[in-house]
């Protein structure tokens, strides 16, 4: 009997300011301020000889392989060994593929229906043999403040061998296992258990002393990190590229390029982008605040200047996404 496994997590963590940027404290700001946004998840199968072929999305694919082993190949050409336990984050856009380590003879390819993988219980190569890996494969979104995708910059597929962690593994077959049998504070189980995984995921990316991630790296320049962290704590305050350059105690065209370099935005667009967020959540919390005091807590003097940057960021009107359900 087919089931239907699909998991949908969204963890909102309390905001810390921080101060130091070494790589234990910079972990401790970063889980403190991440946005998760798991998508339905489906079980990949992998058969002998059978290539499973994965379209690029505009969100980040996990994959968490349950068993077995094989690997995951990029459109670039690059390919990377997978087993037990091996997690793979494949960047925005990028198309690849999941096949084992024999001689491949067929292909199967996935499409995606509106940015989301088919919410069935298995995504399988079609072979009468058994599968040669089995692979949890889903779409997530990880973002710091609300505002920043932490796997934005990553430009080809990251694999991390977590085998040595098992309660990784646990956790997976946990939330596997809440949602086929769900019980009261299921979600919040869900919750728990996926925001162990990622901190998992991050403890091992900045084990080394150095983060592996682009933009983690960026926020270990403790120049930029104390310039974020006063967006972050108050966005709707008068910045100014020259405030913000004040903050990181340099020049002006100096923080300009350097921030602009390792954050991929411009200061000003990096603090609108902020803001907007901000007002995102505001208005997602549906507790009728007026439009004009919204635009005004994050930031935004003019009620008419925020609408129209809201719609630009987000295709709808702040109004439009009052009406959404959350």
């Amino acid at each position: 009997m087919i089931r239907k496994v699909c998991l949908f997590v969204r963890i909102l963590l309390p905001t810390e300011a921080g101060s130091g940027t070494m790589p234990s404290v910079l972990l401790d700001k970063l889980l403190s301020n991440l946005d998760i946004h798991v998508e339905p998840f489906s079980l990949c199968e992998v058969s002998p000889r059978r290539r499973l072929r994965l379209p690029g999305s505009e969100r980040v694919m996990l994959h968490f392989v349950l068993a077995g082993s094989g690997f995951v190949r990029s459109a670039a050409g690059t390919v990377q060994p997978l087993k037990t336990c091996s997690l793979a984050v494949v960047p925005k856009g990028v198309q690849h593929s999941l096949e084992p380590g024999s001689e491949i003879v067929n292909e199967c390819a996935i499409d995606l229906d509106s940015e989301t993988l088919p919410s069935v219980a298995v995504i399988s190569t079609e072979s009468a043999e058994p599968p040669e890996m089995i692979v949890a494969c889903g779409l997530v979104k990880v973002r710091y403040g609300a505002a920043l995708g932490l796997f934005d910059k990553l430009e080809d597929v990251l694999v991390e061998n977590l085998t040595d962690i098992p309660q990784v593994r646990s956790a997976f077959k946990d939330i596997l296992a809440e949602e086929s049998d769900a019980g009261p504070g299921s979600e919040s189980m869900k919750a728990a258990l996926m925001s162990q995984c990622i901190v998992y995921l991050f403890r091992r990316l900045c084990e080394s002393g150095t983060c592996s991630l682009p933009w983690l790296a960026a926020l270990e320049d403790e120049r930029l990190a104390r310039v974020l962290d006063r967006i972050l704590q108050n966005p709707a305050d008068s910045h100014t590229v020259e405030s913000l350059a004040e903050v990181a105690s340099m020049s002006r065209s100096a923080f300009a390029e350097t921030f602009a370099s390792a954050f991929g935005l411009p200061p000003m667009s990096m603090v609108r982008r902020i803001r907007l967020e901000r007002a995102w959540k505001l208005l997602e919390q549906g507790d009728g605040l007026p439009m004009k005091t919204v635009a005004r807590r994050v930031g935004f003097s003019s009620r008419s200047h925020f609408s129209r940057a809201f719609k630009r960021q987000f295709g709808v009107s702040p109004v439009t996404r009052r009406a959404m359900p959350s």
